[in-house]
């Protein structure tokens, strides 16, 4: 008579499946701890949260209506955010995000861009050797007088925001 094949366990065998038990139990713990890491530094469900602060427009020099604005973002949120539009009841036409980039031997040009990112934690300052916003002066505009300007985020939505108009060559450039 055939004798029934008993399952015995061996060193090998117990071995084996011990490491095939610890390795989903070893990427979960990996996991666990990258986590809890990453919930105590307050990053965890923290959405953006942008604040804008020193908003300047230039007066627009010799025979041009066209000039720029700057502003300076920043977002102490544990998300990124894009600033994707402005708009001004003060400025008459539509405006555009750009860069100025160097094109070498002292050359330069302007790429327009749809939006541009302010990293979490971090900020986004613009300048007219950077992004900046182009628009086309009001009438009557003069050193001093104060611009409003409404800026639209992809996450925080619109913030509401005044820059003060200044010539080129005044302090800070």
């Amino acid at each position: 008579m055939n004798e029934p094949n008993l399952w015995r366990p061996t060193r090998r065998r117990l071995t084996e499946a011990l490491f095939t038990a610890l390795t989903p139990i070893a990427a979960c713990s990996v996991a666990l701890a990258v986590l809890t890491t990453w919930v105590g530094a307050g990053k965890a469900g923290s959405p953006a949260r942008i604040a804008v602060a020193a908003g300047r427009v230039f007066l627009p020099y010799g025979n041009t209506d066209e000039t720029a604005a700057f502003f300076d973002i920043t977002n102490v949120g544990g998300a990124d955010d894009r600033l994707i539009g402005v708009t001004s009841s003060a400025a008459p036409a539509g405006m555009t995000l750009g860069r100025h980039s160097s094109a070498g031997d002292g050359a330069a040009y302007k790429a327009d861009l749809k939006a541009a990112t302010v990293p979490a934690g971090g900020e986004l300052s613009m300048s007219p050797h950077g992004l900046d916003v182009t628009l086309r002066a009001g009438a009557g505009w003069r050193a001093g007088d104060l611009v409003p300007f409404t800026l639209y985020f992809e996450h925080s939505g619109p913030v509401e925001t005044e820059a003060v108009v200044m010539r080129p060559s005044g302090s800070g450039w």
